[in-house]
């Protein structure tokens, strides 16, 4: 292993070792809270155009396998990865190599060997910046890393969703007989989406973010679905104008994370940029129709305006604010009041994550069915 260093937006350079590909990668530096499901979070296609830090200490342990990836043929998304102590073996049956072999093989650069509570703690109080991590020939002096760090574009206004969806339309089968079709606006998607509403007897059309209204209806759907996705919700102006005609159609729609976002815009309401975002498998969000909390999964930046069991006007109908963070209030979800178009923030089809949210699906279905 030879040098590598995280060098941040703001002058703070952290040194380690190489972890991965060698050379350069450029990103936002955000980090996530999960004790366990690496795998996922590499592969999750949100996570497009950002350096992630682990904050668990031991990254690695159970190697890299064929089976939980969450993005098609396990395509790593992520700019780069840095964390403490890389295991430098497999240990699980499943595994078919070892994370650091994957990195290489899919070109991603990291760093290992430093401090990331440090690392954590900064980028809490300073908030997720531009970052970039060097190894081999990509190192120079810092005033010159600091330049390629501060020359890169800002994740506020990145329109990305395009850069991550599917680039021609395919069909998941439902498993057992046929109860419904859903057209699936990719934006994002992760695997397990189509394969949770396939366990539902539910097929869907996956369509890339392009897809027209003329498309969409063509397929005669019994609902729509918005995808998690990375970027900037206030760029994605094509698919805010079809969910508004998904809409005034009054087709049942569901959205998740970045389709709570967009499913927001399409209903009135402004985004934001966070601090530092949630990234994590342990968020508490409070449903406001029923007072339970669900643990969540979560993975965004950007969040909705609102407050806790706002209601509000639209073009649509009566709309509310339906759930919010437990931690500092940010807006994880909102509806139609009359319910045939919801959204949340969080994922409920996070494999890595708790499943507390999972009844999520059912209730799309049960709209479909009504």
């Amino acid at each position: 292993m030879s040098r590598a260093v995280l060098v941040l937006e703001d002058g703070r350079v952290f040194t380690g070792t190489t972890f991965g590909a060698v050379g350069q990668t450029l990103g936002e530096a955000v980090f996530s809270t999960g004790m366990s499901g690496y795998q996922e979070t590499l592969t999750d296609p949100s996570y497009h155009g950002q350096i992630v830090v682990a904050t668990a200490p031991q990254i690695g342990n159970t190697g890299w396998n064929a089976e939980d990836g969450e993005s098609r043929a396990d395509k790593i998304w992520v700019a780069g990865y840095a964390v403490r102590d890389p295991s430098p073996r497999a240990s699980n049956w499943r595994a078919t190599g070892t994370l650091d072999d994957e990195l290489v093989r899919q070109g991603i650069v990291g760093i290992a060997g430093i401090d990331t509570r440090a690392v954590v703690r900064h980028l809490r109080s300073a908030g997720s910046m531009k970052a970039g991590v060097f190894s081999g020939a990509a190192l120079a002096g810092t005033d010159e890393l600091l330049t390629r760090v501060r020359g890169q574009a800002s994740m506020l206004g990145a329109d990305l969703a395009g850069e991550v969806s599917t680039s021609a339309a395919y069909i998941v089968e439902p498993e057992g007989a046929h109860r419904f079709t859903v057209a699936a606006l990719d934006l994002g998607i992760k695997t397990n989406t189509p394969r949770n509403f396939a366990s539902r007897g539910v097929r869907s059309h996956v369509l890339p973010s392009s897809a027209t209204f003329e498309q969409i209806a063509d397929l005669k759907p019994d609902g729509v679905f918005l995808s998690n996705g990375p970027g900037d919700p206030a760029t994605a102006d094509h698919v805010v104008a079809v969910t508004r005609e998904v809409l005034g159609a009054g087709i049942p729609l569901f959205g998740i994370c970045f389709g709570n976002q967009l499913l927001g815009r399409a209903l009135g309401r402004s985004t934001y940029k966070m601090v530092f975002g949630h990234r994590g498998i342990n968020i508490p969000v409070l449903d406001h129709a029923t007072g339970r909390v669900a643990i969540t999964a979560q993975n965004h930046g950007f969040a909705l305006e609102g407050e806790a069991g706002e209601e509000f006007d639209t073009p649509f109908g009566r709309a509310m604010v339906s759930h919010t963070c437990a931690n500092d209030g940010v807006v994880e979800g909102i509806r139609l009041v009359d319910g045939r178009a919801f959204s949340v923030q969080y994922h409920p089809e996070a494999a890595a994550g708790p499943h507390d949210a999972e009844y999520l699906f059912d209730q799309f279905v049960d709209v479909m069915e009504r």
